[in-house]
């Protein structure tokens, strides 16, 4: 395998793009193939054997255009193929996302850390094993938001009818302190402003971006696959969706500033 293959990203939509960003910024010497599933998105109210499958056939779709790697920058793929995708590639570096709930315990000990993820994530043993590991630290409580995908997919960020469907679901926790917000699904990155402030800016935040990244140029360099191009790489953007403006909102979001 030549170091100066692409990287694989994928996602059920455009989510993975936080990933991705996170992942050029650490490494922008790499070259990189984006693959948003919006043609199937959401993953997130499937069937584990249905995600399973659509994660699968991407990966097959980037290993065609000859990935070094693969990031599954998808919770709820991660939680419902990593393993197995593992198994079947036992050569190919795989790198599943998974929620940051260990920062945010971490950094809000004895408090109360809310997790914002899809069903899927939630229910899967990955998630739950996680959780057990982590729950005499902290009160951890799940909450689910089916629907916020779509808004994302939408390049809808902030708007009055987002921030009434996410009232409706904070609402449920008749005012509970929460100390730590977990975004469990890289959809919800793009919210991440609009989410603070419903909590008055008085929440700390956490993602999987970061050390997902990180956790790849790891195993890059652990099988001598970094790319030491001195010049920067280039992004090949693709999605299953025949709508032209999906590649244009990828790009969008990309390049979008969002603190």
């Amino acid at each position: 395998m030549n170091s100066e293959n692409p990287i694989g990203i994928m996602d059920s939509g455009m989510g993975g793009i936080s990933v991705l960003r996170e992942i050029t910024k650490l490494m922008p010497n790499e070259n990189y193939i984006f693959y948003g599933d919006s043609q199937n998105a959401p993953y997130g109210s499937k069937s584990t054997q249905e995600i399973y499958e659509l994660t699968s056939d991407v990966v097959d779709k980037m290993l065609d255009r000859g990935v070094k790697a693969v990031v599954i920058a998808c919770n709820t793929a991660s939680s419902a193929a990593g393993k197995r995708l593992r198994e079947k590639y036992p050569q190919l570096p795989i790198i599943a996302i998974e929620p940051a709930l260990k920062p945010a315990v971490i950094n809000c000990p004895g408090g109360t850390v809310l997790v914002l993820a899809t069903e899927a994530t939630l229910r899967e043993q990955k998630f739950a094993t996680l959780m057990e590991t982590w729950k005499g630290r902290a009160e951890i409580i799940k909450m689910p938001l089916p629907g916020l995908p779509e808004f994302v997919e939408r390049g809808e960020l902030d708007s009055p009818e987002l921030r009434k469907f996410l009232m409706g679901y904070f609402s449920k926790l008749d005012g509970k302190k929460i100390d730590g917000v977990v975004l469990g699904c890289t959809h919800y990155p793009f919210v991440r402003k609009v989410i603070s402030e419903l909590f008055d800016n008085k929440v700390k935040i956490f993602d999987g971006a970061a050390g997902t990244a990180r956790q790849l140029r790891r195993r890059l360099y652990s099988r001598n696959m970094i790319n030491t191009s001195s010049v920067r790489g280039k992004i090949t953007w693709l999605n299953s969706s025949k709508d032209p403006y999906m590649i244009e909102l990828s790009k969008k979001l990309y390049n979008m500033k969002l603190d």
